[in-house]
């Protein structure tokens, strides 16, 4: 069960990357066609900001198909490809979205298996298999199982899920927040983050842009936070600690949260709690004021871009306040023993001596 798990890993984890470049490139192109023409761009044909929004919107509509076709072609090589892309525009039509999207890939990808295992042709039809029977097979089998069978339970799932999320005002947008913002940071790039990114770039697909302001919070809360308490208690952090800041907090501006783990790693209960419950707040907050990011990377370099980027900045702030009081607060100041260790350490590899060692014969 567990390889199975690393397998599919493996295969989802290729479409997202296949995947990402396009989101970027479509959502900056909306992006800077609301910051040039206003939130009536859609409506200003003609101008630059008019056909900004559209190649981002047209590209957007790119996103289930390509990732349906790469996840395809990551479980079974070219002749996955061409009816993975089908399949994922299927998904689109028919509103299964970008679930749909990637569910499809996978049942591309192993019916395009049991083609190759189970479908025999005669010696001079085989150069015909991969470009010709596979695919058609493939494509056939597939978008009547994904029109007739899977597709529509899982698009009744997704419009209820958007349902949900337009319908939410107050303290239920504020809650979805919270639980998203903590899910964000709770493990620093790991599968509880990466959840919840796959969760706020599905919806970034469907033009739900809140969640994805959500996701940049958590995932700059925790080095902003842990800097910011460093600064304010600096007693309270090893020599290992400040030189991992050194690379966190700058990983932190481009949104990259994995620079935090060998701090985490020394203190796990206090940093993961108080990294959650900063994030938690300020995914709550930015929630709530409308804050929204067509844009699924960039860290502070694409501030601008967002919808309401002064509440962004209000939000992430808050948020790094409360993660860096509370580690301030209840973290233990740093055993002198801890950095005596560490110096000791570079005493004796500074005053190694080396003239004893004949380098020609290395004795």
């Amino acid at each position: 069960m567990k390889q199975i798990g690393i397998i599919v890993k493996k295969h989802l984890l290729t479409g997202i990357s296949y995947m990402i470049p396009l989101i970027v490139a479509a959502g900056i192109c909306i992006a800077l066609g609301q910051i040039f023409g206003g939130v009536d761009v859609a409506e200003a044909e003609g101008t630059i900001p008019y056909y900004l929004n559209q190649i981002g919107g047209w590209g957007m509509q790119l996103v289930v198909p390509l990732i349906a076709g790469s996840i395809a072609l990551s479980i079974a090589d070219r002749p996955g490809l061409a009816p993975g892309l089908v399949i994922g525009y299927i998904a689109n039509e028919i509103e299964s979205g970008f679930i749909g999207g990637i569910i499809g890939g996978f049942l591309v990808g192993y019916t395009v298996i049991l083609i190759k295992k189970y479908v025999k042709v005669p010696n001079s039809m085989a150069g015909l298999m991969p470009v010709m029977i596979i695919p058609v097979l493939a494509t056939v089998i597939s978008g009547l199982l994904m029109i007739t069978i899977i597709g529509q339970p899982i698009s009744a799932l997704q419009n209820l899920l958007l349902n949900m999320l337009e319908s939410m005002e107050g303290g239920s947008s504020f809650a979805m927040g919270s639980i998203l913002g903590a899910m964000a940071s709770f493990d620093f790039g790991g599968p509880v983050n990466k959840t919840m990114s796959l969760f706020a770039d599905g919806l970034l697909v469907d033009g739900v842009y809140g969640p994805q302001a959500v996701k940049f919070i958590g995932s700059m809360v925790p080095p902003f936070g842990i800097g910011l308490s460093f600064l304010i208690t600096r007693y309270k952090y090893t020599k290992i600690e400040r030189e991992a800041l050194k690379a966190a907090v700058p990983m932190g501006i481009c949104m990259i949260t994995e620079g935090v783990i060998p701090i985490a790693a020394r203190d796990i209960i206090r940093v993961v709690t108080a990294c959650s419950l900063g994030s938690a707040v300020g995914g709550g907050l930015s929630m709530t004021l409308g804050v929204g990011s067509t844009v699924p990377h960039g860290g502070l370099l694409v501030v601008p871009l967002m919808i309401n980027p002064f509440y962004f900045l209000m939000c992430l702030g808050i948020g790094t306040v409360i993660t860096a009081t509370i580690l301030s607060v209840w973290k233990p100041a740093a055993k002198e023993d801890e950095n005596e260790a560490i110096n000791d350490e570079e005493t004796e590899e500074e005053e190694t001596d080396l003239s004893g060692i004949d380098f020609k014969t290395g004795m």
